[in-house]
């Protein structure tokens, strides 16, 4: 049995701070997915925007399955932001948590695949669960 340590994994206070300004601040993309995630509506799982993890903020968390759902604006084409990704993704990976990244255009032109997919996901969590 996996141990269950609290939500934050330890973040510090600031991250805490720092998640709250970012949930006043959510771009398009985020308020999109949110809209289609929040509230149960995605198989009963609960999702939290701007959730804070060990020195990172998540754009979407789902502790009960463990999933980090990243939304990628044309920021994170650039070479050094993809590497600081990179390196972010090990540390939550190393968490146990499954980090699953999609792009600002699939939010909005493909949202239906993006909910597939992460759908897919809990599916298969779900019958780990049960």
């Amino acid at each position: 049995m996996k141990l269950i340590i609290n939500q934050s994994y330890c973040a510090l206070p600031y991250i805490f701070d720092n998640a709250k300004v970012l949930r006043q601040r959510s771009t398009k993309a985020e308020q999109h997915l949110w809209k289609m995630i929040r509230n149960r509506q995605l198989m009963g799982f609960k999702f939290r925007r701007q959730h804070p993890l060990k020195y990172f903020i998540a754009d979407f968390y789902c502790h009960e399955v463990l999933l980090v759902i990243e939304l990628d604006g044309s920021i994170h084409e650039i070479e050094n932001v993809k590497q600081y990704d990179q390196q972010r993704e090990t540390i939550i990976t190393e968490l146990g948590i499954t980090v699953m990244r999609f792009s600002n255009d699939a939010v909005f032109l493909e949202a239906d695949k993006v909910i597939e997919k992460i759908e897919a996901h809990l599916m298969k969590c779900k019958s780990l669960l049960h």
